[in-house]
C-alpha cells in the first residue's frame, strides 16, 4: 500500500513551539516536578508534566541536612528533566528551589552540584517570595480571588493575603507536612507546633469572612478525599470549594485517621498518605483561626505564579477563560465565525443578563464550533465532556457545567440525555435552562450562516413579551427552510416565546404620510 504524505509536519509544529516554550523545574521539599508550557501567556497550555516524589526534606529537622536518598533521586531526575527540556528545545528553562534546599545546611552544596552538572542556574526562593508567587498563581487561576492563600509544602506553609492589589502581608511557617511527621511520632507535639506557629501571625484575622485558597499536593489530596466521600460529580480540583463548617468537621475527622483507614480512599498516592492527617490538621487550625467563609482548592500555585509575573500588567488583567477559549477555537477552526459576532447576534435573547452571565455566553460563543470535526452522532456528547473537563483557568465548576450544557444544546443534544446527569447538583434548573437557551441560539446562528463569518448578521432576532421573531432579508433563500424553522421553534420553546419568521420589508414600519399643502 502506498503511503500518502501530508503537508502537516510534527517537526514543523515542534520547531514553531520551540520559539515560545518555557519549562519550569520545581524542586520542592517533598516532590520534584517538570512542567513545560506552550508559552508565557494569560492562559498557558501544559505540554508536559511529570512529578517524582524525592522527599528531599525528610529528616531535615533532626539532621539539618537534605535526605541523602532524596538527593540522589533528585539529582538524577533533574539531570533527566534538563536533558528532556533541552531535547524538546524549550526557549527558556527556569529551576526553582524552595524550603528544604534553602533551609538545609548542605542546600548550597546541592545547588552548586546541580548547576555544575547541568550548566544551569537554580533560583533558591525565600519563604516570603514563595508565598507571594503562590498568591500570584491563585490570582492567575481565579482572577477575582479575595482572601488568604495558603501553600502547604513538605517543609513549610506560606500564607499570603490575596486580592486585586498585591499585599505585603506574607508569612512563611516551618510546619510543612514532612517536618511535622518528624515530631517523634507524637501527634500531640506536632499539633502544638502547628498551634504555636499559626497563633503567632496577627494579620490572619483580616481574612475573616473571605476565602481561604488551599495550594499544595497534600491539600489537593484532601480535596480528592472529600470529593470521594461526598460523591461529588466532577473530579477537578481547581476551584473546588467547601464551606467553613463542613471543612472544619472534615479536616478534624481526617486528622484523626490512621494510614490504614486512608488507604481505602481511591486516587491518593501512597507516598502522600503519611502526611495527609497532619496536613488536615494544619488546614483545620488555619480555618479555625481565620474563619473564612469557604476553602477554595487551587491547582495553580508557585509555578503558575512565576509565569504570571512575567506578563506585563495589561496581559495580567486579561480574562483567562476568554483567552483560553480563543486559543482553543484557533487550534482547529472550520470557517472561524467570530465570537463577538455571535454574542451580538444573540444579545436580544438575554437583555437582562449579568456581566458574569454574558462572560459565560461569550465563552460559549468562542467555543461554539469546537466539535465540527467530531463524528456527527457524538458531537453533543464529545463537546459536553470537553467543556466540562477543559484544563483552563478562570472557570468555576458551575461555569464548567453551564458551558457543557450550552455546547451540548448547540450540537442538538437531547435535554433528557443521560449524560446531563453528570452535572446534576452543580447548577440549578434555571441556570441549566438558560445554558440550553444560549446553546440553541448558537445552533440557530450556525444554521443560518453555515459557520462562515458575516452571514448570520444579515438576519436578526427580535424579542418582545410574547414573540421571538427572526427577520431575514427578502429574496434570500439561505435564511429560510425547514431546518431554520425547526431550530427557531426549539429556541422559542426554550425561552417561552411563540416564533415568527418575517422579511425585512414586513418588519419595517409603514412610511409616514406626507402632509398636504
Amino acid at each position: 500500500m502506498e503511503v500518502l504524505t501530508h503537508p502537516f509536519s510534527a517537526v514543523a509544529l515542534l520547531d514553531e513551539r520551540r520559539r515560545t516554550m518555557v519549562g519550569v523545574i520545581d524542586i520542592g521539599s517533598n516532590s520534584l516536578r517538570l512542567v513545560i508550557y506552550d508559552r508565557i501567556s494569560r492562559s498557558p497550555m501544559v505540554l508536559f508534566n511529570e512529578k517524582v516524589m524525592c522527599a528531599l526534606g525528610r529528616g531535615l529537622n533532626s539532621s539539618g541536612r537534605l535526605n541523602p536518598d532524596g538527593v540522589v533521586l533528585a539529582r538524577d531526575n533533574i539531570e533527566r528533566f534538563v536533558a528532556l527540556a533541552r531535547g524538546l528545545g524549550v526557549a527558556r528553562l527556569d529551576i526553582l528551589a524552595t524550603a528544604a534546599v534553602r533551609d538545609a545546611s548542605d542546600g548550597a552544596e546541592f545547588v552548586a552540584e546541580i548547576e555544575r552538572r547541568n550548566t544551569v542556574e537554580v533560583q533558591v526562593i525565600d519563604g516570603v517570595e514563595e508565598g507571594r508567587l503562590s498568591a500570584a498563581g491563585v490570582r492567575a487561576g481565579i482572577p477575582d480571588a479575595d482572601g488568604i492563600t495558603g501553600d502547604l509544602g513538605g517543609g513549610s506553609v506560606e500564607l499570603a493575603m490575596t486580592g486585586a492589589v498585591v499585599s505585603p502581608l506574607v508569612s512563611s511557617l516551618p510546619i510543612g507536612a514532612l517536618r511535622l511527621t518528624e515530631a517523634g511520632g507524637d501527634d500531640a507535639r506536632a499539633r502544638q507546633i502547628v498551634d504555636q506557629a499559626v497563633g503567632g501571625i496577627d494579620w490572619l484575622a483580616q481574612g475573616r469572612g473571605r476565602h481561604f485558597y488551599a495550594v499544595g499536593g497534600t491539600w489537593r489530596a484532601l480535596a480528592r478525599i472529600h470529593m470521594e466521600q461526598t460523591g461529588y460529580p466532577l473530579h477537578i480540583i481547581q476551584n473546588y470549594w467547601v464551606g467553613r463548617q463542613e471543612i472544619e468537621n472534615f479536616t478534624d475527622l481526617v486528622s484523626r485517621q490512621s494510614r490504614r483507614s486512608l488507604e481505602k480512599v481511591a486516587g491518593i498516592s501512597r507516598k502522600r498518605l503519611e502526611t495527609v492527617p497532619l496536613a488536615a490538621y494544619v488546614l483545620h487550625r488555619l480555618v479555625k483561626t481565620i474563619q473564612p467563609d469557604r476553602v477554595v482548592f487551587s491547582a495553580y500555585g508557585l509555578r503558575e505564579g512565576h509565569l504570571f509575573e512575567q506578563l506585563p500588567p495589561t496581559e495580567q488583567r486579561l480574562d483567562p477563560l476568554l483567552a483560553a477559549a480563543e486559543a482553543i477555537a484557533r487550534t482547529n477552526p472550520r470557517f472561524a465565525t467570530g465570537g463577538d459576532e455571535l454574542v451580538r447576534w444573540t444579545d436580544p435573547l438575554f437583555a437582562e443578563e449579568t456581566a458574569m452571565q454574558k462572560r459565560l455566553r461569550r465563552a460559549a460563543a468562542l467555543l461554539s464550533d469546537i466539535g465540527w470535526s467530531e463524528h456527527p452522532d457524538y458531537r453533543d456528547e464529545q463537546t459536553f465532556m470537553r467543556c466540562l473537563r477543559m484544563p483552563v483557568a478562570g472557570l468555576d465548576h458551575q461555569g464548567r457545567a453551564f458551558l457543557a450544557v450550552a455546547l451540548h444544546a448547540r450540537y442538538g443534544g437531547n435535554p433528557d440525555a443521560q449524560i446531563l446527569n453528570r452535572i446534576r447538583g452543580l447548577i440549578d434548573e434555571q441556570t441549566l435552562a438558560r445554558a440550553r437557551s444560549v446553546g440553541l441560539g448558537l445552533r440557530l446562528a450556525y444554521t443560518l450562516s453555515g459557520g462562515a463569518p458575516g452571514l448570520v448578521g444579515s438576519a436578526t432576532l427580535e424579542v418582545d413579551d410574547t414573540t421571538l421573531a427572526l427577520t431575514v432579508p427578502e429574496h434570500t433563500a439561505i435564511y429560510t427552510g425547514e431546518a431554520v424553522q425547526r431550530r427557531l421553534d426549539a429556541l422559542g420553546r426554550a425561552v417561552g416565546k411563540r416564533t415568527l419568521v418575517r422579511t425585512e420589508d414586513a418588519a419595517a414600519p409603514p412610511p409616514k404620510k406626507r402632509a398636504r399643502g
